[in-house]
């Protein structure tokens, strides 16, 4: 009697008799049921590794096969005990004697030296709750170039029927590098460049075909038109990924060890609104047959094709897996607050509505870190007391003692939005002229064209003197917001109502309730550092080429 049977016949004692008669009905309705109809189980994973002769291979702690089984049915999404679909013994067995001298497989389960052995017991519908484990590869002393293998993984169990699974695993195949970028001097908006493409096949054989990729965020595009390219537009949805792709396909060889150009320009168009958009190329292997079906969906281009030719000796270190620009870095936009007038006596309530605007020229596109938010600062005038504040505005403290409000803006920010924050406010004592502050972060901020417009007012029964209105662009007036917002922040939560929009001018960003002032992060390259505004750029880091750690990043997913 196996572990999981003993477990099984425990529950069931303990159960009682009622419990085990039910228990004992339905595994006899399972039995039959497999009787009339094998339950198909499917053993899934990576059906294809390619091993290379020149990296790690990915981390390696890490295996690149994920073995699981999926179960026909519907995944169970609730709390509780998971229900099984099937109760019963069944084993799965990992071949991978057809990696003798081609790789060093690390197996799961029971594994006696390339074969091994999992054992299970119970199955659920889908496939989260039946993982068997990782494969590791890895090369041998003995692995060389066009070594090819095999593993084999196969299953059984009564009343199961078991899709078995091969992984074909290759050593030193294609391996195409991209030539890496730099960014383009004094590149402007509304601009374009060339980028000095190329590919490098370092790897051990020759790679029949290849395929370029070239992506382009909101903020660029690219105006050539080629017979052997084709591409798609996203210029709907979220802002965090619209963007423009082109596929172009070339059927002829790229022998092992040599280096490539493209015959003629590709050029990348710069939007008037772009700042720090991602452009990136790629090339990979064509697999076999993919070229008549590469651009199904797609528009085809209808000009001369783009062609790749030889180049000289090239220097493997000059090309790299990912190559990625954030440009322009010239661009500017001007952030401006708004405030707002009004006059009531003792124990009325008014409206304050607060503006927040990009007036451009560029938009603010925040793509590294994924439309973090950034906020202001809101204090009420001295006599009243907030009643209600927009559903982005959450209570804290402002300069340690001030009770205060701040105001999240989700970013991607477009290069002409407007929001509103309506505050409503109550009269509590008549002061004349009082005054509340509305805030930026007092930082160096070398995008903001304008940062006398971060600071606003809302000001209550003005005596009427000229300035005293309520508009923002004043640095003048009570000092009673802080030099960055953030500083001594209390553990207030948001308690508005209000009825901002910022999630629709700004094309939906997330994380509303970030913390820390004005938090634009990645490529704007601006953070918050023990609660004071610090500059962080970093724009020579502004060519980016780094290893993505999302499955697809070396073939066509999109950014």
């Amino acid at each position: 009697m196996t572990q999981q049977a003993r477990r099984l016949r425990a529950r069931l004692a303990a159960l009682g008799a009622v419990g085990a008669t039910a228990l004992a009905a339905a595994g006899v309705q399972g039995a039959a049921h497999a009787a009339d109809a094998p339950l198909p189980v499917v053993i899934t994973g990576e059906d294809r590794v390619d091993l290379s002769l020149h990296s790690d291979n990915g981390d390696p702690t890490e295996p690149q096969v994920d073995l699981r089984l999926d179960v026909p049915g519907e995944e169970f999404e609730g709390d509780g005990e998971v229900p099984a679909v099937y109760r019963g013994e069944y084993t799965i067995r990992i071949d991978a004697r057809g990696l003798k001298g081609v790789a060093k497989a690390d197996l799961p389960c029971d594994a006696d030296g390339l074969v091994a052995v999992c054992s299970g017991y119970d199955l659920y519908a889908g496939t989260t709750y039946n993982r068997l484990g990782g494969i590791r590869l890895d090369l041998t002393d003995d692995s060389e170039a066009g070594d090819t293998g095999s593993i084999v993984v196969t299953g059984e169990g009564e009343g199961l029927e078991f899709t078995p699974l091969t992984v074909d695993v290759r050593v030193g195949g294609a391996e195409l590098l991209n030539r890496a970028l730099s960014l383009p001097k004094d590149l402007k908006a509304g601009e374009t460049f060339e980028p000095p493409l190329g590919v490098m096949n370092v790897g051990g054989v020759p790679s029949e075909g290849a395929v370029l990729r070239l992506y382009g965020s909101r903020g660029l595009s690219f105006p050539d038109d080629f017979g052997n390219c084709s591409s798609t537009v996203v210029d709907t949805g979220p802002l965090l990924r619209q963007h423009t792709e082109v596929l172009c396909a070339f059927p002829d060889t790229l022998e092992a060890g040599a280096a490539y150009t493209l015959a003629g320009p590709v050029r990348v168009k710069t939007a008037d609104f772009a700042l720090h958009d991602i452009f990136s190329s790629s090339f990979r292997p064509l697999e076999p047959g993919e070229e008549k079906t590469l651009h199904e969906g797609r528009r085809q281009g209808s000009g001369p094709d783009l062609t790749l030719e030889r180049a000289g000796d090239a220097d493997p270190a000059q090309y790299t897996r990912y190559a990625e620009l954030d440009l322009p870095t010239t661009n500017t936009y001007d952030l401006e607050l708004t405030g707002a007038s009004a006059s009531g006596a003792a124990g009325d309530t008014v409206t304050a509505e607060i503006g927040f605007a990009n007036n451009g020229p560029a938009w603010i596109s925040a793509l590294r870190s994924g439309g973090e938010p950034f906020s202001f600062t809101v204090v009420a005038p001295e006599g009243s007391t907030v009643t209600s504040a927009p559903e982005k505005c959450r209570t804290i403290t402002v300069d340690g003692s001030v009770p205060g409000y701040r105001c999240s803006v989700a970013t991607p920010l477009l290069e002409d939005a407007r929001l509103t924050f309506p505050f409503e406010l109550r009269v509590d004592e008549v002061v004349e002229g009082a005054k509340g502050r509305v805030a930026m972060p007092e930082w160096d901020n070398p995008f903001d064209s304008d940062p006398s417009n971060d600071v606003a007012w809302i000001v209550l029964n003005a005596p009427g003197e000229p300035g005293d209105d309520g508009t923002g662009g004043s640095d003048g007036g009570p000092s009673d917001g802080p030099s960055a917002p953030g500083a001594g922040d209390g553990d207030g939560s948001g308690d508005g109502t209000g009825t901002d929009d910022a999630d629709s001018a700004s094309g939906g960003g997330a994380g509303d309730d970030a913390d820390g002032g004005l938090a634009l992060t990645g490529a704007q390259g601006v953070g918050l550092l023990g609660g004071a505004a610090v500059l962080a750029l970093g724009l020579g880091a502004a060519v980016v080429v780094y290893q993505r750690r999302r499955a697809g990043r070396d073939g066509e997913a999109a950014v």
